[in-house]
């Protein structure tokens, strides 16, 4: 099983409108994905990643190459939730004061007020987040961690649920600046976006032919089909999902063993052991089931830790990537019974 291939959910049904309380919190995540497909063609694990980020207040960074859809799909989800949205376009001129908010003096008062950037609200698109410098790109660690931002002083809630959603393109080097480890580690996820196969192209241009508009995804039947309130009933459901010690013990080892290959020079830390049990129960609770199998570990371990992973020098030259690292270490240590 990977996440490629998401779990079948148990009493699924077709989107339910958002005002029929009655329909229970997986059916309207799982109509979630449905409504998504309507406008994004083959990009169902990173649709599926998003739910599980979405079950457990983590981030997501998603990477590919222009035009694999990865802003399309994040404002088809936004859509699909009755939730606050707002997008930045991050560039190399961008201040921490665009993004947090500022104080901003007003002559009638004579006072300064704080006036809230785009980080308020419930989903953040950090549009190509790796063109803007450090200094802006720190502006969302204390976001994405606390759920709070400082500005003069004094900390700012953000509402809740909060998630950022970042995106980045992976060939270009001109005019970017990586992120730091530490900004790296805070994402729950890095979902890659592959290019679509030749049966794919061709039903995106198919419904391109037949007047498919992105700018207009309610002309195309996206629909919001959940709520805040879903969401939190969610969250709560995916907190009672049990895990054995044994399924501890694995995780554990997984994110020990990053850290002892020698191609490796920062192995996956405890955040990332956290950040990978915490993806394993959402995806259980995905597939109807009240506990967390190796298999659902197995499922998340590429996308879980892959971007925790600082490689050596001489292993990047070697053409060694952190998915290998993370193939190896899953191939590697004992599955428990």
């Amino acid at each position: 099983m990977s996440i490629v291939d998401p779990p079948a959910v148990t009493g699924s049904s077709p989107a339910a409108p958002v005002e029929d309380t009655t329909a229970d919190p997986r059916e309207r995540l799982v109509a979630v994905r449905t409504q998504v497909a309507k406008a994004v063609v083959g990009q169902d694990a990173a649709v599926t990643g998003l739910v599980i980020a979405m079950l457990v207040g983590g981030h997501v960074l998603l990477e590919g190459v222009p035009g694999v859809a990865k802003t399309l799909l994040v404002r088809t989800l936004a859509t699909t939730l009755t939730l606050g949205t707002k997008r930045v376009q991050f560039t190399p001129d961008l201040m921490p004061g665009d993004v947090t908010g500022s104080l901003v003096y007003d002559s009638r008062s004579a006072r300064f007020s704080f006036r809230e950037g785009p980080v308020f609200t419930n989903l953040l698109l950090a549009d190509e987040v790796n063109r803007t410098p450090p200094k802006t790109q720190a502006a969302l660690l204390e976001a994405m961690e606390e759920r709070q931002v400082s500005v003069d002083g004094e900390s700012r809630a953000l509402p809740e649920p909060f998630m950022v959603v970042a995106t980045q393109n992976p060939v270009e080097y001109e005019g970017t600046y990586p992120l730091p480890e530490a900004q790296l580690d805070r994402f729950l996820l890095n979902l890659v976006l592959p290019r679509p196969d030749r049966s794919q192209e061709i039903e995106v241009l198919s419904r391109h032919a037949a007047g498919f508009d992105p700018r207009n995804l309610p002309e195309a039947g996206v629909q919001a089909v959940a709520s805040g309130q879903d969401l939190v009933a969610a969250q709560e459901q995916v907190h009672t999902v049990g895990v054995t010690p044994e399924v501890l013990g694995y995780i554990v080892d997984l994110v020990r063993a990053t850290r002892a290959m020698p191609s490796v020079a920062l192995g996956v830390s405890p955040r990332g052991a956290t950040a990978l049990l915490a993806a394993s129960r959402a995806w259980a609770w995905l597939a109807g089931r009240s506990f967390v199998t190796p298999d659902d570990v197995k499922a998340l371990a590429v996308p879980a830790l892959r971007h925790r992973i600082l490689l050596r020098a001489e292993a990047e030259m070697e053409g060694t990537t952190t998915r290998a690292v993370v193939d190896s270490v899953l191939r590697s240590v004992p599955v428990p019974r």
